[in-house]
């Protein structure tokens, strides 16, 4: 069971007695059980090794899959980003076959997200011959369970180290074999480690089940909201009316009423006002910081600004355009700074700002996107956009409507993310704490 207070509680023989706790001497693992040890991982790792290289696909048919990065999170999930089927003449796979128990860290990719993510090998990869690439370091233990070796690689002891070796060693960008070796790590008792990587198994469990619920439940709410938003452009919101199709297949049916108009009537694009810089070029001296825009909301913050307008941006390029993992529209008012990645926006006194936000936020644009790669949105295109509008007063009525609805939506997506932050900082905490010996599975 769990004990939230210092001393915890042995129980021997029907006794109980306190459990003494010593300083591991280490910043991050802080206080450990006594009969624990504070020690590198150099001393309990059997392999610490790289990979092999090669981006080319196979000629012979002997074809190999090798895994370039693990976007493992603490939730235990993984997937292979990019995986190199090929077998390059010359090259020995035999040192980088997976096998069971191994652990995959990235060491470097694409994007530093992905670095320090990790992954326990499981049967996907044993029964498909899988092998790991120059950008994965595999890690083998010895006189250490596994799968606690996997808990304590995604617990703060590890991700806080990492980032301190990475600046005095390594340079940010890359976990080396150096940087692993050097890691502090708690050592438990074997006949412990068992036992903590169970109950971790367990109530990491619980955890994600929640969780999963959660996540569930926030789709669903955004599901809810374009729902909304789809019904209310096309068909308005005074109650049942006559339908007519609109002559556009990913528009559907409108309202009779409504008409179809071209994007380009509805607004003035104003891209002039865009201005790419590069992130070493983007001066943050001056005693005001402006939002610095992309394809996909801010990225960034600059001290100048290239517009001054109550405008709406849409991205140029990108794959949320076909995606929509992230908002399509976004709203800007004020002084802000947008890059070449994004058209700018600004309706007509005959069109309502926000009807015109929403309608574009609904309208399937794929029919209008170029490029499978880089998907992208031409300013041509983006002129070509078809939009149902009813009469101005109607769009108001619409807009009024959308916004209140989806703010109480929004309302509600925000608590339930605000409920995962929770639980994903409960379940780092609880790791922490057992990994460490602080509280004690009994």
């Amino acid at each position: 069971g769990e004990h939230f207070c210092v001393p915890q509680k042995l129980v021997w023989g029907g006794m109980s007695m306190a459990r003494e706790m010593k300083d591991s001497g280490i910043e991050w693992i802080g206080e450990i059980p006594d009969g624990w040890m504070a020690v590198k991982a150099k001393y309990i790792l059997s392999a610490n090794d790289s990979g092999v290289w090669g981006n080319d696909p196979a000629e012979d048919g002997n074809d190999k899959i090798v895994i370039r990065s693990t976007e493992q999170t603490i939730d235990g999930k993984w997937c292979i980003e990019n995986p190199a089927v090929r077998n390059l003449s010359g090259v020995k796979f035999e040192g980088s076959r997976i096998l069971p128990n191994d652990l995959l860290i990235t060491k470097s990719s694409g994007s530093d997200l992905h670095i320090g993510k990790t992954t326990l090998a499981d049967e996907y990869f044993i029964e498909n011959e899988c092998y790991f690439s120059n950008f994965i370091q595999r890690v083998r233990c010895q006189n250490y369970g596994p799968k606690l070796l996997w808990y304590l690689f995604n617990s703060p002891i590890v991700r806080e180290q990492c980032v301190y070796l990475q600046n005095t060693t390594s340079g940010i960008g890359n976990i080396n074999a150096d940087v692993i070796n050097n890691l502090y790590l708690p050592k438990a008792p074997f006949y412990e480690q068992h036992r903590i990587a169970t109950f971790l198994d367990r109530k990491c469990a619980e955890i994600d089940s929640v969780i999963a619920d959660t996540q569930k439940t926030i789709e669903e709410y955004k599901v809810l909201k374009q729902s909304i938003i789809t019904e209310a452009v096309t068909k308005g919101v005074r109650g049942e009316r006559k339908m007519k199709d609109s002559g556009v297949e990913w528009i559907g049916k409108i309202a009779d009423g409504f008409q179809l108009t071209k994007l380009k009537y509805l607004c003035t694009i104003l891209d002039q006002y865009r201005s790419p810089i590069a992130a070493d070029q983007r001066s943050q001296k001056g005693e005001i910081l402006y939002d610095y825009y992309g394809a996909s909301g801010v990225i960034d913050k600059i001290d100048g600004y290239t517009i001054d307008d109550h405008v709406m941006l849409i991205g140029e390029d990108g794959a949320n355009l076909r995606m929509r993992n992230l908002p399509l529209m976004y709203e800007v008012n004020g002084k802000v700074w947008i890059n070449n990645h994004a058209h700018i926006l600004k309706p007509t006194e005959k069109t309502d700002f926000y009807f015109l936000f929403f309608a574009l936020e609904c309208i399937d644009i794929n029919v209008y996107i170029t490029g499978s790669a880089q998907p992208k949105l031409s300013q041509d295109n983006l002129k070509q956009i078809w939009v149902p509008t009813p009469s101005y007063s109607e769009q108001r009525e619409i807009a009024a409507y959308i916004r209140e609805k989806c703010t109480a939506i929004d309302t509600l997506i925000a608590a339930k993310q605000q409920l995962l932050t929770e639980l994903e900082s409960y379940k780092k905490s609880v790791i922490y704490e057992y990994v460490t010996g602080k509280k004690e599975v009994l």
